[in-house]
């Protein structure tokens, strides 16, 4: 038989158990701050129906979706005609009824839907998987990766904004970020700004436009909007506008000047006021708090089409990095499904991201890098027999420990224990089995001293 060279797909990565730790360790903290808002996590299944998944992507995203064959001879029951039309596209609905995952939203909305008469509303979840997307694998980009989700639907209240800010806010801090933008807008104000200047079947156009400022310019950006369809009175209206500079408070005053004939637009500003407030009330001034880092940005456009209110993005600014996460508010999510006028807002974390992050930063703390607490050396049969009760009583007691599986020199044991970064060893010689005092030796600062087990739990607790 012919050796096989060991590979996995591109786009998909192993992680080490270091890794495992430091990404569970992001996981495990944005978590806790979801549940702490009162969001339940739940999970939905790796495969969905591909029909539930197809058309809510765009044809390109429809693309990137992971097919999978049905079971079986999938060729068997496809009609003659199309095997011989030589198109995969009218092909795959007969051999592929199921898909992987692209995104945890769609099947949350199909969630919501077949479990709408279980769950109360409005439904506070977040679901922390993996997702698969068939792109071109480049560095940042893969074709496995997880999602960090939290949505709350049928409810229209702009609470639920200001909590999202709060949520991003205290994770990221909690995860050891010092310097980081929260950066928020509204579809309505966008709205707004393409009907003041006479042009609101081109908001996409526009947004689109003004959403690339930061990588190519005003003139980029002028530019496009030209090639775009906008005239240059059109650009001298926008310009003061996409430049907007200052405090949220002065850009809201200015915003307000320049919509003072948009209905919609006014209703932008004021959702806009109303998430401020709540922050405010929902910070008192009393608490010693860290700056929000809350900025009001009208160049933030983020999939246009799909959010119908506030517009989040978050991005570090200790790194050259993308955006962190973002999301938004959304009408209609359910309607897809049949279920019509749930409104909902929702946020995603960037995991992969804030991972090469807090890489670069050196922000890991030292305890994600610890799986067992304590390792018993085993020097012999006598010792080994001495030393298994003693292990037990550990585990009992929620320590994480082991022993050296087999009779070894001490060198090789503490070597062992060095690699898997276990910060202490417990020594069992004859002298100890005698004396029922233990060596606890710290593997960092190389200190002994002679224990008894109870006192070594309390210790290793502590």
């Amino acid at each position: 038989m012919a050796t096989i060279k060991p590979s996995i797909p591109k786009g998909t990565r192993d992680f080490s158990p270091a890794e495992m730790v430091r990404r569970n360790y992001i996981f495990n903290t944005i978590g806790s701050v979801f549940k702490k808002y009162g969001y339940q996590e739940i999970q939905t299944p790796t495969m969905e129906n591909l029909d539930t998944l197809t058309g809510k992507y765009g044809d390109e995203g429809d693309k990137l979706i992971f097919k999978v064959l049905n079971s079986g001879d999938f060729l068997a029951k496809v009609p003659a005609e199309k095997l011989s039309a030589n198109n995969s596209q009218q092909l795959t609905p007969s051999i592929s009824e199921k898909a992987l995952r692209y995104d945890l939203t769609v099947p949350f909305a199909r969630y919501v839907v077949m479990h709408q008469n279980d769950i109360s509303f409005p439904f506070k979840r977040f679901q922390i998987q993996p997702v698969w997307r068939a792109d071109r694998p480049q560095k940042g980009r893969y074709r496995e990766f997880y999602q960090c989700d939290a949505d709350v639907v049928g409810s229209d209240s702009l609470l639920n904004e200001a909590e999202f800010i709060l949520i991003y806010h205290e994770a990221l801090s909690e995860l050891g970020l010092k310097d980081f933008t929260i950066k928020i807008n509204n579809r309505k104000i966008l709205s707004g700004i393409a009907e003041i200047i006479g042009k609101p079947q081109l908001i996409v156009d526009m947004t689109v436009a003004i959403d690339k400022l930061d990588k190519i310019g005003f003139d980029g950006v002028t530019k496009e909007l030209i090639e775009r369809g906008f005239t240059t009175a059109d650009i001298e209206k926008l310009e003061p506008v996409i430049l907007l500079q200052g405090t949220n408070e002065s850009k809201i005053e200015n915003l307000k000047s320049v919509l003072q004939d948009s209905a919609v637009g006014l209703k932008g500003i004021e959702e806009i006021n109303t998430i401020i407030s709540y922050i405010a009330l929902l910070r008192p001034q009393t608490s010693d708090l860290r700056p929000l880092h809350l900025e009001l940005d009208i160049t933030l456009a983020r999939g246009l089409n799909y959010y119908t209110g506030a517009i989040f993005e978050v991005k570090t600014n200790e790194v050259a990095m993308g955006s962190i996460g973002g999301g938004g508010r959304y009408d209609d999510l359910t309607g897809m499904f049949g279920l019509k006028d749930l409104t909902g807002v929702g946020i995603s974390f960037g995991a992969d991201r804030i991972y090469d992050v807090l890489e670069e930063l050196d922000l890991f703390p030292e305890v994600t890098s610890e799986s067992t607490r304590v390792m018993i050396s085993n020097f012999d049969h006598n010792a080994e027999t001495y030393a298994l009760p003693l292990l037990g009583k550990l585990r009992e007691s929620g320590i994480n420990s082991e022993i050296y599986p087999s009779s070894a020199k001490l060198k090789k044991q503490l070597n062992y224990a060095d690699d898997k970064k276990i910060p202490f060893v417990i020594l069992i010689g004859s002298e100890e089995m005698e004396s029922g005092k233990l060596s606890l030796k710290n593997m960092k600062s190389g200190d002994q001293q002679k224990l008894t087990i109870d006192q070594i739990i309390t210790v290793l607790k502590a």
